[in-house]
């Protein structure tokens, strides 16, 4: 509780210096609101349409949860199919890697225009985004296990699934925990990336439409509770993945 207590302590602290650094900014250089507005219009804009503005974020923070979910679920499917069959890993290594090379807003339009504006684009957009993160670390920690626990695999001549439950999998646990929480932080990105190229609803459309109507105060709202969204899920599954890898020692 006192470690909890400590952490928020620091972030009001430095949430504090930020907005005073931001109002001050504004104060010095006498900046138009359109160009950046001040602390308090940007609060101001937050009460005047608070429902309008939560609304839209939660059309964000579920494509963002089904997105992380189904993204960390693929992550470990193809790590597991990776490991478990060369023949796979020879086929699909190569395409996971394409996927990984195009821009994401490359890839955005052609999903909007398959799955439409709806939630599904969004999702994959997400899955897309993530997933090449917990494949990446999951796999490496199923490939890195202790050589100790190879020689004894092999000593008992244990079959290759019975080595991956008994050895491999516990082994990779903290390595995937890396994954999922490198895929919180990014999970966003792709349902916003998604809504930027078409969506009848979300932060990103907020962003779109405020900035055509140079409405930037409700812009900069919309951005706050996208920051707020990610340092919320960020924290979750820190917390979440510390209690998976419980017997690691934090730093």
């Amino acid at each position: 509780m006192k470690h909890l207590l400590v952490r928020l302590g620091r972030f009001a602290l430095g949430l504090g210096l930020f907005v005073a650094l931001w109002d001050g900014i504004v104060r010095l250089f006498a900046l138009p609101p359109f160009m950046l507005p001040s602390p308090a219009r940007v609060l101001s804009a937050f009460a005047q349409r608070w429902d309008f503005l939560l609304h839209h974020a939660a059309l964000t923070l579920g494509e963002t949860l089904l997105g992380f979910v189904f993204g960390v679920a693929a992550g470990i499917v193809v790590a597991l199919l990776l490991w478990v069959s060369p023949l796979v890993r020879r086929g699909l290594l190569p395409a996971i890697l394409v996927t990984q090379a195009l821009p994401v807003f490359a890839i955005a339009p052609i999903l909007v225009l398959w799955l439409g504006f709806g939630l599904a684009s969004k999702i994959v957009m997400a899955v897309l985004v993530i997933f090449f993160a917990v494949t990446s670390a999951f796999y490496d920690g199923l490939t890195r296990m202790d050589a100790g626990l190879v020689d004894l695999a092999r000593l008992y001549r244990v079959s290759r699934f019975t080595e991956l439950r008994l050895f491999r999998l516990p082994a990779a646990l903290p390595a995937l925990a890396s994954g999922i929480r490198i895929a919180a932080v990014f999970a966003p990105i792709g349902a916003i990336v998604g809504e930027w190229v078409g969506a009848k609803g979300g932060l990103a459309f907020i962003m779109l439409q405020s900035n055509a109507r140079m409405q930037t105060d409700v812009m900069f709202a919309a951005l706050i509770l996208l920051a707020l969204m990610v340092l919320v899920l960020r924290a979750v599954v820190d917390r979440s993945t510390r209690r998976l890898v419980h017997w690691q020692a934090e730093t």
